[in-house]
């Protein structure tokens, strides 16, 4: 993509008057040279994947490591229940992320948005408001078309990579990916969109990337519903017209600096953090015999 900063984007959205989507749909066009029917198909798979991936979910199988697996399905149980605290919204929401991960975990077909380790935030949050206010597919894609614009401003000026910045880069950049697209989804103008994104982005500073047993399992699956919660709340305080005090893109650089100053043993290396804890070691070595 040719834009450098999110700021870029909403200055050629005000600029020219069109939607914030098209201006990032317009960009794929000239990049990729190929036609806007080319681009919205290939948009239209990922989003249709996405819906394959959750509908496809087997709470039966587990992860050849045995750590994850069957939560999704716990949590499906317990909203028929009617015993989550969070009310039914956000407990799809929580299925949806919960059963994305596991099926990464399980090897089923899953959409890398941005990585594997963050599938669930962003289909979590755009699945369950679709299914909730049906909105059309085509509204639903050009929303994927934001979450795509902010996360490669995000790839350029800082990752998306976990061994690069933490986890920050992944379920942080997810959860702004999703704020964006859900800013837009609910009315919000270009403003709002990346103040969204900001937000969500600016809650998950610092986080850690560390994988018990190096797998992209523990804890990384439960941090997909914190990645989409965290969208949600970040979505609607930028409706309600809160800002960053801290514009979006340099949110995004000191995302970038966090990274950079943390040590490797917190960046999906295995050897810090949750990963070298007594049970996080034990769960190593029972995996190693």
């Amino acid at each position: 993509m040719s834009f450098k900063a999110l700021q870029e984007i909403v200055d050629k959205a005000k600029e020219s008057g069109k939607a914030f989507w098209e201006i990032i749909l317009e960009d794929e066009i000239n990049e990729s040279q190929i036609s806007r029917e080319k681009v919205l198909e290939k948009m239209e798979k990922l989003f249709l994947a996405m819906k394959d991936a959750d509908d496809n979910y087997n709470g039966h199988l587990k992860s050849p490591s045995k750590l994850v697996g069957g939560d999704g399905e716990r949590i499906s149980e317990a909203r028929k229940n009617q015993t989550m605290i969070c009310g039914d919204f956000m407990a799809q929401v929580m299925e949806k992320a919960i059963k994305m991960g596991e099926s990464n975990a399980c090897m089923k077909r899953i959409v890398a948005a941005p990585t594997a380790g963050s599938c669930g935030v962003i289909p979590a949050v755009l699945l369950t408001y679709q299914n909730e206010n049906k909105i059309a597919e085509m509204k639903m894609i050009e929303a994927l078309f934001i979450t795509g614009g902010i996360g490669q401003v995000i790839a350029h000026r800082a990752s998306i990579a976990g061994a690069t910045g933490g986890c920050q880069a992944e379920i942080g950049s997810a959860s702004a990916m999703a704020a964006g697209a859900m800013v837009y989804l609910a009315g919000g103008d270009e403003e709002a969109i990346v103040h969204g994104a900001a937000l969500a982005l600016k809650s998950l500073l610092g986080l850690a990337c560390d994988p018990v047993a190096g797998l992209v399992e523990v804890p990384c699956v439960k941090r997909n519903v914190i990645g989409a919660f965290n969208a949600l709340a970040s979505a609607d305080m930028a409706l309600a017209g809160i800002r960053s005090q801290i514009p979006p893109d340099e949110v995004i650089d000191a995302m970038r600096s966090i990274g950079d100053a943390m040590p490797s043993s917190l960046k999906e290396t295995g050897e810090g953090g949750l990963a070298r804890t007594p049970r996080g070691m034990r769960i190593e070595e029972e995996l190693k015999k």
